[in-house]
């Protein structure tokens, strides 16, 4: 990996790849070229994330990048926003860092690249804020558990947020057991938020960096956090807390 360096794209595009390959992003490529494409898709309710993401992208990117994908009748309920970038020499070269036989590896030689940036895409594309609205859950489900524990490992070493792995089940036609990455501490998800405060640049994430308390106090402490670290309006984050408190019947201290 001594030559990410030399990768001839910019770092911002190169940390929005990584973080993308941990969630809603793939390094593919497809025949008949010789070179990987970048693509990445979200539902059209995520539009102001999607549109984001593209505009950090544009070095990479042609006019053809974009399209919706129209709701089917299968797996997915929603139209989806589709992007791939151009096939370039410089999308291999970060192909042949991630991948082996056209598959994704984790791999930590890779996985130390990752800056604060990549991270807030990773949980921008799969992480949440679950249970009291203070402990979170990162969706590792395309992720053998090997995979998810060099997750587990790297989080803790490289970035001090101590997590755990846990199965879950799923029914879906079959029963299938994926493994997830759990910050059961409130202390630990808010090490992961404060890193990634700073990259939370479109308001449709927002609840995704609200932690929410019974105490007022507290409350607005870490509204006032958000607003420092964002740049956006005490009132508009306020506006996202009490829409999740809209939805959520309860809140334990």
């Amino acid at each position: 990996m001594n030559n990410y360096s030399n990768v001839p794209l910019s770092n911002g595009v190169k940390e929005i790849i990584l973080g993308s390959l941990l969630g809603d992003g793939s390094l593919k490529i497809h025949r008949p070229y010789k070179n990987a494409r970048f693509s990445f898709r979200h539902s059209v309710i995520q539009k102001a994330y999607f549109d984001w993401k593209v505009r950090q992208l544009s070095e990479i990117s042609s006019d053809k990048s974009v399209w919706l994908q129209e709701q089917d009748n299968g797996f997915s309920k929603q139209a989806k926003l589709r992007y791939q970038s151009k096939a370039l020499e410089a999308l291999t070269e970060m192909h042949n860092l991630t991948c082996k036989n056209n598959r994704l590896e984790i791999r930590r030689k890779w996985l130390n690249f990752m800056s604060p940036l990549s991270l807030a895409i990773w949980w921008f594309d799969d992480g949440s804020i679950i249970s009291n609205g203070r402990k979170g859950v990162i969706c590792t489900d395309g992720f053998d558990e090997k995979a998810v524990q060099v997750l587990a490992k790297y989080l803790q070493t490289v970035w001090k947020i101590k997590v755990r792995v846990a199965s879950i089940t799923k029914v879906n036609g079959k029963k299938e057991k994926y493994f997830r990455i759990w910050l059961r501490s409130t202390e630990e998800l808010k090490k992961l938020l404060r890193i990634i405060l700073p990259y939370t640049k479109v308001e449709e994430v927002l609840p995704k960096v609200i932690l929410m308390y019974n105490d007022v106090q507290l409350q607005e402490r870490w509204i006032s956090e958000i607003a420092k670290n964002t740049g956006f309006s005490l009132e508009k984050i306020r506006e996202y807390v009490n829409l999740k408190k809209s939805k959520w019947k309860a809140y334990r201290k």
